[in-house]
């Protein structure tokens, strides 16, 4: 091997000459969106340990408390700490505090799989529960407040809810009326926010988790409000978690050499939307709504909009959030997205079987708009010369009953475990995860029992060409179940 080589380092300076329009995570868009503390400074100089006056993460009484009430004053929260692990050490944290071993706790069953290491890691019970589904975008919307009653009217012991709001698709559940509704029950309601940092800075976007009566929630800063890549928030809503035991699992879940780089870029972006945050999301929401309304006009493109509010559990969408499809045209979500940066070089954050998403931020340019817009109607003008006119067809990624739960997501964990042919595996327990993506809800989950409707449904989806997350083996020729008790 050629030792001169630095192949990622290669990629990224290639990437970087290439100069795409961006759309993707993280929000900062190269340079364009960081603070002016950290664009142009020599970030080498940042790249610090526990030095004398710069505090420690796990022991904040300096610097680094300091900015941590400083974010909690700009995100409305009453307490704020500082990840460097990302979201999903948030993620972690909130299970973590909120539910002990054996208590319960309802999700939704597209929640992140942090969710699922929070589970193996508390040893608490998932009580599942589903979000509403759209057959038109093949989706998942938002979870109902009545789909969490009646999870409460089954489950009164429930000692926590924990949803994602907004989701990947910019798609908000009512969190104002699904608070109340923990709060009655005396339960917690906790927030995966990674897409929805943004969201308290103008009153034309959904309300934030914090201002709808969250407990706590997680947000992604680098995400959609200007930090680097890993450098999230766990913000506290109230008292219902104790902060001190919130700062404990912290630390079992977080480096114990944290990166004042990242901890610095959150300094700056805290700034940097405290004093300009109202400014940003206005220069993104007209970005937005300039490429919504120029690209709902080429013949064959949709574009998802506010028609979808009230529908599918869905209270409100982020306008920030660039959801379209070219399914009239019969081009997959996939193929767009590649044609899109092969072709045009637009660089999209997501796609699925049908759709593409773009992530707008206030550091995107009207060049990048521009370069979307014209792009798409070059795409949809040659599928149309090309007589591409084969339309999808709808379907529904749903099964009768979730599979009964054996062991909690921690027993099946730790268990013993074994591969078996697929063919074999029905009524066993599932060791692993199975989740056809799209849409990415798990046909089962570790310790739930493999049914015959599951193992169709999964032969089903993947003679339907999805691809799953979570089974070792891809080709799904062998499954790992538990070991079989003697």
């Amino acid at each position: 091997m050629d030792q001169n080589r630095m192949p990622l380092v290669e990629a990224l300076q290639q990437f970087r000459e290439e100069a795409p329009a961006y759309f993707r995570i993280p929000g900062h868009r190269f340079e364009r969106g960081l603070d002016e503390t950290l664009n142009g400074a020599s970030l080498a100089a940042y790249d610090l340990s526990e030095a004398e006056g710069l505090d420690d993460l796990h022991h904040a009484e300096g610097v680094i408390a300091e900015a941590q009430k400083l974010a909690a004053e700009t995100w409305k929260a009453k307490k704020t700490f500082f990840l460097v692990n990302g979201t999903t050490c948030g993620n972690e944290a909130m299970v973590l505090s909120s539910v002990k071993e054996g208590e319960k706790i309802i999700v939704p069953r597209n929640v992140h799989k942090s969710v699922l290491m929070g589970l193996i890691l508390s040893g608490a019970t998932p009580v599942y529960v589903m979000p509403e589904y759209s057959t038109k975008w093949q989706m998942w919307g938002g979870v109902t407040p009545e789909t969490i009653e009646k999870a409460f009217a089954e489950t009164p012991d429930a000692k926590a809810v924990l949803l994602v709001s907004p989701t990947y698709y910019g798609l908000c559940s009512d969190l104002k009326a699904i608070a109340g509704i923990c709060h009655r029950h005396n339960a917690a309601l906790l927030v995966d926010e990674a897409h929805g940092s943004h969201l308290y800075f103008s009153e034309q976007l959904p309300s934030g988790a914090l201002e709808s009566g969250a407990d706590a929630c997680a947000q992604s800063i680098h995400k959609t409000a200007g930090s680097f890549t890993q450098s999230s928030f766990l913000s506290l809503g109230s008292d219902r978690l104790d902060e001190t035991r919130v700062a404990a699992n912290l630390q079992m879940v977080q480096s114990t050499s944290p990166s004042y780089l990242l901890m610095a870029s959150l300094d700056a972006a805290r700034r940097g939307m405290a004093l300009h945050g109202r400014e940003r999301m206005g220069r993104a929401l007209a970005l937005g709504r300039r490429a919504r309304q120029e690209i709902a006009k080429i013949k064959g493109i949709e574009v998802l909009g506010t028609e979808m509010e009230g529908r599918c559990g869905i209270c409100n969408i982020d306008p920030t959030r660039l959801v379209f499809s070219a399914r009239e045209t019969g081009i997959s979500g996939y193929d767009l997205q590649r044609r899109l940066y092969d072709e045009h070089r637009v660089s999209t954050e997501l796609a699925d079987e049908e759709n593409v998403v773009c992530v707008i931020t206030w550091a995107n340019s009207e060049e990048d708009i521009t370069r979307l817009i014209e792009a798409l109607r070059e795409i949809a003008a040659e599928s149309e010369k090309a007589g591409e006119a084969a339309k999808f067809e709808e379907k529904q990624w749903l099964f009768s009953s979730f599979p009964k739960m054996e062991k909690t997501p921690r027993e099946a964990y730790f268990a013993e475990k074994e591969a078996v042919p697929f063919a074999k595996a029905q009524g066993r327990i599932a060791a692993e995860m199975a989740a056809p993506y799209p849409p990415g809800i798990p046909l089962i989950c570790p310790g739930e029992r493999y049914s015959k409707e599951v193992l169709e449904l999964m032969r089903a989806y993947q003679s339907d060409g999805c691809g799953f997350h979570g089974p070792s083996d891809a080709s799904l020729k062998t499954l790992y179940v538990l070991k079989e008790e003697k």
